[in-house]
């Protein structure tokens, strides 16, 4: 049975993207998987999340990214 999915749109840093996709060019990840376990790990796993919230090495410091 296929699990239930939410169709979202996000707006997203073009500039880590574009690196995101280099990086991962020669691996079997994608932006879709990416996400997902990024949100499992959010979720679950304390020490990602306080990792995640104190991130803040983006160029852009606006507050919606």
């Amino acid at each position: 049975m296929i699990d239930k999915v939410k169709l979202t749109s996000v707006n997203i840093l073009d500039d880590v993207y574009k690196k995101f996709k280099i990086e991962t060019v020669n691996d079997e990840i994608n932006l879709q998987k990416l996400v997902n376990r990024s949100l499992d790990l959010y979720n679950n796993d304390e020490q990602f999340r306080e990792k995640i919230i104190n991130h803040l090495n983006l160029k852009n410091k606006n507050t919606k990214f």
